[in-house]
């Protein structure tokens, strides 16, 4: 009789994750947190030292037909220090880890590492080794991030409490409409190979695909107001799937209004050409890495001025679920339907 077969994507990403998660036992005192949030958590005495780590393979997460090679190295830094980020905590190292096929010059990998010492430069980490070797199925890249916090400014996604203020960075869906434009424009020149690609109308929301930044800005600003959110996370795999994890991993529900959702001009128009709606860009999106953040009401008054940060709804009871409230007043479910892994 054959052992019985069960397909990855039947559990999915987070299926998978709690699979092999069940059976791992921390044995050291000094692991505070493991598997199950932006980054785990050591603790090395005085500070607490937090690691993420993060896998990029062509094909699956870019493409290089559209993705400059710089910007690619500045991305992988920036999705990792932007797990550092989620935990309130700064980066301070990293590790590049790659595995290139005979596609690649030396010249093809110094321009990768112009864009990931870029991303040092601006985030403030120091490259402190890696790995590399050789690829049957094009270029694989890992970056580890190490970043410190002292334990009373770490942020979980477990800490959010009824009433609650839900908060996000910056503006949402841009990642994802870029993304359907470069193909757009992909499929356009594979079909003629004379037609110049029309990006230039589409700035924001390609560079935005192409080479986001971590919003290490916003936790250096939380530092100067002392303000420690409840519980936070950055938004790599859509709005609606990341309210998800924060209140699955809070044992709380939400709500959320429609007209309080921030995006770009460039975003909703273009999302409009391309018959995408643009809330669903919002809440299903991913790839944004802006923070979703709750805070208690008394710190309202320390961020209510900040021009980049909006207050999107608040915690409830777990038992009155999760809702959006559209703008006509109607409360949908929401539904996690971001980036599906597998």
């Amino acid at each position: 009789m054959s052992e019985k077969r069960t397909e990855i994507s039947e559990l999915g990403e987070f299926g998978l994750i709690d699979q092999i998660s069940k059976n791992v036992l921390l044995k050291n005192s000094s692991t505070l947190k493991g598997i199950g949030d932006d980054a785990a958590v050591l603790d090395s005495g005085g500070q607490l030292t937090v690691v993420s780590t993060d896998l990029l393979l062509e094909g699956v997460h870019f493409d290089l037909s559209y993705t400059p090679l710089p910007h690619l190295g500045f991305k992988a830094v920036a999705v990792n220090v932007s797990d550092i980020a989620a935990m309130n905590a700064i980066p301070t190292q990293i590790t590049v880890s790659l595995a290139l096929s005979n596609r690649f010059s030396v010249e093809a990998v110094e321009a990768l590492y112009q864009g990931i010492r870029a991303a040092c430069d601006q985030y403030g980490v120091d490259l402190v080794g890696g790995d590399t070797t050789s690829s049957r199925s094009g270029l694989v890249i890992s970056v580890t991030a190490l970043g410190l916090a002292k334990k009373e400014q770490l942020c979980y996604r477990s800490g959010a409490k009824v009433n609650d203020i839900l908060c996000v960075t910056g503006d949402l869906g841009a990642a994802l409409v870029g993304l359907q434009i470069l193909e757009r424009e992909k499929q356009v020149f594979l079909s003629n190979p004379n037609m110049k690609p029309d990006l230039e109308r589409y700035a924001v929301v390609t560079g935005r695909q192409l080479r986001p930044d971590a919003r290490m800005d916003i936790i250096h600003e939380l530092r100067e107001l002392n303000v420690v959110p409840s519980s936070m996370m950055d938004i790599s795999d859509g709005l609606s799937s990341e309210i998800f994890h924060i209140c699955k991993a809070s044992g709380v529900g939400a709500t959320i209004y429609e007209d309080k959702l921030p995006i770009d001009k460039q975003t909703f128009d273009t999302a409009v050409e391309l018959n995408l709606d643009p809330i669903t860009c919002v809440m299903n999106g991913g790839e944004d890495y802006e923070l979703l953040f709750t805070i208690d009401q008394k710190d309202f008054s320390k961020l209510e001025k900040h021009p980049d940060i909006h207050f999107i709804g608040h915690i409830t009871k777990a038992e009155e679920g999760k809702y959006l409230v559209t703008k006509s007043g109607t409360a949908v479910a929401l539904k996690a339907q971001g980036w599906i892994h597998f």
